[in-house]
């Protein structure tokens, strides 16, 4: 594994250029997943025959002198909650244990056809519903950096495969910083892109309005390549946005002379620990130093994002997962004579569900009932766009906002699952920019007292992932990131 290349751009050049075969690295990588997921937990599923067969494709179109595509013999893993065509698809819930899809997510479709090459899927919380990774059906994954460290959630097993050098590419999905906060935790890049950038058809549903998948890296220059192949427009998703999509990989310059970066200091100043806030000001410093300016913004409303978020996600979580009834597909309970059809409905969730998806299910259910929605879901919109204005203003003398991507670094397995509400405030700095709909990207900056890693999070204008896409760079550049972030 060693001897071969570790980032997707130079996989990709690697092959085309016929240093190495396609199934060579497949081989690899296949290699790495088998060594560490005894140990971390990432995959839920590993497709070794369905990778080398795709891997053997590839060097077969190479030595006919085809064209081959911008993500030629790379691997990726795939989050579990996004469906792939013949291979099961759990959302990490004994609900869909046996699962399997007969259709591909476009993002999973894009990519196939881009030349990469599926290696797996990976571990999650259920349907996407956790910051730690410990609400899965199939156990917690852990930090490659350190095992007794939770890897974020909800993507966990796709920031620790990534981190641990069993793809350079992985997708996670992103509903309030489950792309943003793993990627701080395992060092590594994670972008969310702007609601509507990149087509939803074929992910699992949490909550619809905020959901938003993108991808989890080595470096900002691979994030780049993989958004150039799976965003824009697809007409299977009612909200995909037909904006124009820029070539993303152009916008790495190195340069961010005269960017105006804003910083909420009021915000980000409490409740943060000292490890983190010592390198988000470092980080800061650095984008200062290589040319950018620094501004102070105010976000009044950012506090009221968590419960805000919460009571938006749970309605549509409640709403969505409806669906989910035994009738179709997925778990169904054994039943016994005389057994109802309502006690199917409510036995087969209840075996089916987790915890935390029957918590957030419940909670959902209650703001949404009668009596209750005025009160609850509709004030909840109410300051959404309060948010929204907040972002708007700020955005009138910057253009992109700086926090840390988590008030914490990488807590320990079972810290925070007794108490719920110190679980949901990790996510602080991260939902706002799913509700308000806006690009963010949490980027390798620092680590704490016990090597573990630290992440600076960027939020652009809408559609303008570029702008973050370019910082992320640059900050590499300066402080040659990927090179000091190896587990």
């Amino acid at each position: 594994m060693s001897t071969l290349p570790h980032t997707a751009r130079a996989i990709r050049d690697a092959v085309a250029a016929g240093e190495v075969t396609a199934v060579e690295v497949c081989q690899a990588h296949l290699d790495r997943v088998v060594a560490t997921n005894p140990s971390l937990n990432a995959f839920n599923t590993v497709c070794a025959e369905r990778a080398l067969a795709a891997a053997a494709a590839v060097d077969a179109r190479r030595a006919a002198g085809d064209v081959l595509g911008p993500l030629a013999g790379v691997p990726v893993a795939i989050k579990d909650n996004l469906c792939t065509n013949g291979l099961r698809t759990t959302a990490s819930s004994k609900i869909l244990d046996t699962f399997v899809p007969p259709y591909d997510a476009t993002v999973t479709a894009r990519l196939e056809a881009a030349g990469a090459i599926v290696v797996g899927k990976t571990n999650c919380d259920e349907f996407a519903m956790g910051s730690s990774n410990e609400n899965s059906a199939f156990g917690p994954v852990k930090n490659p950096w350190a095992l007794d460290r939770t890897p974020g959630g909800s993507s966990g097993g796709s920031a620790a495969a990534v981190a641990a050098g069993c793809a350079p590419i992985a997708l996670g999905s992103d509903t309030g910083g489950s792309i943003r906060q793993p990627a701080s935790f395992c060092g590594i890049v994670g972008l969310k892109p702007t609601y509507g950038r990149v087509s939803r058809y074929g992910l699992l549903a949490f909550a619809s309005s905020l959901d938003q998948v993108g991808p989890m890296t080595r470096t900002a220059a691979d994030a780049a390549l993989t958004m150039n192949v799976i965003a824009g427009y697809d007409r299977a998703d009612a909200t995909s946005s037909a904006s124009a999509v820029p070539d993303f990989t152009a916008a790495l310059t190195g340069d961010v002379k005269g960017l105006r970066v804003g910083v909420p200091r009021a915000f980000v100043s409490n409740g943060v620990d000292a490890p983190v806030l010592e390198a988000f000001d470092r980080a800061i410093a650095t984008l200062k130093d290589a040319g950018a300016t620094v501004v102070d913004v105010e976000l009044p409303n950012a506090p009221s994002g968590i419960p805000v978020y919460y009571l938006v996600c749970t309605a549509e979580a409640s709403s969505n997962l409806a669906r989910y009834d035994a009738v179709r597909y997925g778990h169904r309970t054994t039943l016994a004579p005389g057994d109802t059809l309502q006690t199917m409905y409510e036995r087969s969730r209840d075996e089916g569900f987790g915890p935390e998806v029957k918590r957030r299910i419940m909670l959902g259910t209650y703001v949404l009932s009668a009596g209750y929605y005025d009160a609850y879901y509709l004030k909840a919109q109410q300051v959404r766009t309060l948010l929204r204005r907040d972002y708007d203003e700020a955005f009138r003398s910057v253009d992109v906002v700086a926090m840390p991507t988590s008030p914490t670094p990488p807590f320990t397995l079972g810290e925070k699952t007794d108490d719920p509400l110190q679980m949901y405030l990790t996510d602080i700095f991260t939902v706002s920019a799913n509700l308000v709909g806006l690009p963010a990207i949490s980027i390798p900056c620092g680590f704490d007292a016990h090597r573990l890693p630290i992440g600076l999070q960027l939020t652009g204008r809408m559609f303008d992932e570029a702008t973050l896409l370019r910082a992320a760079d640059a900050y590499e550049r300066a402080t040659q990131w990927p090179t000091l972030a190896s587990v």
